[in-house]
């Protein structure tokens, strides 16, 4: 499992996880698009908004493997604003490579690229 260095292990100031610290012996938690419901507490925004930011500062336009990043956090932006980079895609791999959207990206979180900009 690559180890994603420089990469914020959670949101600063809470407990909302954006990495893990090892890799999983029965195989990586699978990626799922997670319906985001729009009365979902703004604690859980914040979150979505600083782990979209962290991607976009750490990976930009490029492909990146989804190594260590947390698939619970990954899951809430999966299928939109993150997309598979490969195909066949293997949503059980720490080794999928993953995409930004960022036209997708920009319009779910638009203060997370002005601040990344």
């Amino acid at each position: 499992m690559l180890k994603h260095r420089g990469f914020p292990g959670r949101l600063p100031g809470t407990d909302f996880q954006f990495t893990i610290r090892r890799d999983n012996k029965k195989g990586a938690t699978p990626l799922v698009a997670r319906e985001r419901y729009p009365d979902r507490r703004p604690a859980d925004r914040r979150a979505d908004a600083g782990f979209m930011q962290a991607l976009w500062e750490n990976f930009g336009e490029d492909p990146f493997e989804r190594g260590n990043l947390d698939a619970g956090r990954l899951s809430w932006l999966f299928g939109r604003e993150v997309v598979p980079a490969e195909d066949p895609f293997d949503p059980a791999s720490y080794e999928a490579l993953l995409q930004i959207n960022v036209a997708v990206a920009r319009r779910s979180f638009p203060d997370a690229f002005d601040e990344a900009d």
